[in-house]
């Protein structure tokens, strides 16, 4: 179940940079019935990463024929990819390196979340500090949203981040949305915040369906004014939100449903 630079071990070095430093990235990919959804766009986003952070990026043959060999017959799973810088000596420095990569399979995870019900959203006091250099990325270096998702239980399926300077941002592991008089706005990820592939995907289908959007800096009370409000990422697809705070929102919104229709249509998310 678990690839290490081809070779079937669980086992990586201590002196692995990814584990050091947290010097590295990866993507989560929802596998249906055997198609690696928004394969494009995951790929597209893993070199992009890999050459700002200056890393070598595998070959995408050479990741597609190892993701091949994790194939099982489960309708739905997940693989997941890292790539770290590799191993080196002590210090922040770098210096030329053989990457390692990480492939591994994993099984569907149970959110236990019905769409049309929808979800309520915690507020965490955790914020996301603003670094252009690495914004958009999802790198290794995720301790934000790890203390951001311990600070509520299992009566939220998902929490609200903010930047420092009090604007949305996104969710602990989700993109987020809102509508408003039938326009579609999402946060501005230029200081802060992970891209995700299902937000490049909706950003693309909200122009061929007519819908004006935007993207911007927002703070909660723009959400909590909104008609709409769903996040979204590569597994949990779109879950429209119920209540922010006070705020009760009906579920599933028009425009939300709309969207999960057309990403579904297009076989990019998996329910």
């Amino acid at each position: 179940m678990i690839l290490v630079n081809g070779n079937q071990t669980d086992v990586i070095s201590v002196r692995d940079r990814g584990l050091q430093y947290g010097d590295g990235v990866f993507e989560t990919i929802a596998v249906k019935n055997g198609v690696l959804l928004l394969w494009d766009y995951h790929w597209q986003r893993l070199q992009s990463a890999c050459t700002r952070l200056h890393i070598v990026a595998p070959m995408e043959k050479i990741v597609l024929q190892e993701i091949d060999q994790l194939k099982t017959s489960s309708d739905l799973y997940v693989i997941k990819i890292i790539i770290t810088r590799g191993s080196g000596g002590r210090g922040y420095r770098y210096g030329e390196m053989s990457t390692n990569r990480v492939i591994m399979r994993s099984e569907w995870p149970e959110y236990n979340v019905e769409f049309n019900s929808g979800i309520t959203l915690f507020i965490c006091e955790t914020t996301i500090a603003h670094q252009p250099r690495l914004a958009g990325i999802k790198h290794l270096n995720r301790l934000e949203n790890i203390l951001a998702r311990n600070e509520w239980d299992d009566d939220y399926a998902e929490g609200l981040m903010l930047s420092n300077n009090g604007n949305v941002i996104e969710g602990t592991m989700s993109n987020v949305f809102f509508v408003k008089d039938g326009q579609l706005f999402t946060p501005d990820l230029s200081q802060c915040g992970v891209e995700g592939v299902v937000r490049k995907a909706i950003l693309q289908h909200a122009k061929g369906l007519g819908i004006t959007f935007h993207t911007g800096d927002f703070t909660l009370h723009d959400l909590l004014g909104a008609d709409e409000i769903f996040v979204s990422n590569s597994l949990l697809g779109i879950w429209p939100v119920k209540r922010l705070k006070s705020h009760e929102l009906n579920v599933p919104g028009k425009k939300t449903l709309e969207i999960r229709q057309t990403l579904l249509q297009h076989g990019q998310i998996a329910g």
